[in-house]
């Protein structure tokens, strides 16, 4: 049995990548939702940059299981 150890190292690597950027997107939609620190609610611009980074992680999911039933 023979490694690819380069493949192994890019599959790695772009694992990282694509996880740390789409935890990060749904921290900022959480953030864009939630209240500011003196209170009285999200901005309208605020809360559609939520929604939008939401969107986002959901389309990342559903690329991802469509590449894991293909």
């Amino acid at each position: 049995m023979d490694i690819d150890w380069a493949a192994l190292g890019e599959v790695f690597g772009i694992s990282l990548v694509a996880t740390v950027g789409l935890v990060g997107v749904f921290t900022l939609g959480i953030l864009g939702s939630s209240s500011p620190a003196g209170g009285g609610g999200a901005t309208t611009l605020a809360r559609t940059g939520a929604y939008a980074c939401f969107a986002l992680c959901a389309a990342a999911v559903a690329f991802g299981i469509y590449l894991i039933a293909a």
